[in-house]
């Protein structure tokens, strides 16, 4: 099960001047193909042990600074990323045959900008983020309707304030890779790299694929 990838080049001439450029014109083609969620990104952590952990959440933005996402404080990546605060991200846009890797550090976003993401959530996605402990076992899926039942009862038809325990991360790369795929397993791969010596500019390395 293989495909051969000829849907292009990404060259050195081709790249953009920032990563921040060239992974907004790449998300703007992703949004353009009309792939489903374009901004689903897996997300990989470890914990102080170094066991590693991997998920599939939604980015809610992106600028200079970083990438963003927002979960439980209390779940497991919340928990490794306390423990180990750095992630790695990967955006597998399969049908245009290209990928980003972003690796970084992690902070929390400030409380306002977290309500910023919290805000425009559906109804539900409030409720369901209260009334469910991510990542904690329960008895049933039956538990946990008539937790997210009950809170609704409590709540009314007033907003859904969002809890301490929820809020937002941002990603802060090091390095971003852009792959896209090429004939003969000749991939592009093309990285900006944060070059410390350099007062925290980038230089961009070709890697063999």
């Amino acid at each position: 099960m293989r495909n051969d990838y000829t849907s292009g080049r990404l060259t050195e001439a081709d790249l953009a001047a920032t990563w921040v450029e060239q992974f907004d014109r790449w998300f703007g083609d992703a949004v353009a193909a009309e792939l489903p969620e374009p901004n689903a990104v897996v997300v990989a952590t470890s914990d102080a042990d170094g066991e590693p952990d991997a998920r599939v959440v939604l980015m809610k933005g992106y600028d200079e600074y970083g990438l963003v996402f927002g979960t439980s404080y209390a779940s497991a990546k919340g928990a490794q990323l306390a423990a180990n605060p750095r992630a790695a991200l990967v955006f597998p846009w399969h049908a245009l045959q290209r990928q980003v890797r972003v690796n970084g550090r992690v902070e929390r976003i400030g409380g306002s900008a977290s309500d910023g993401l919290w805000d425009p959530r559906p109804r539900g996605a409030q409720l369901a983020a209260v009334a469910s402990v991510q990542s904690t076992v329960v008895d049933s899926r039956e538990e946990l309707a008539e937790r997210l039942r009950l809170l609704d009862q409590q709540t009314g038809e007033g907003p859904v304030p969002r809890p301490e325990v929820w809020g937002g991360y941002r990603v802060i790369p090091d390095r971003v890779e852009f792959w896209q795929g090429g004939k003969d397993r000749l991939h592009d791969r093309l990285r900006f790299v944060r070059d410390d010596a350099e007062g925290g500019g980038w230089i961009v390395q070709r890697l063999a694929p």
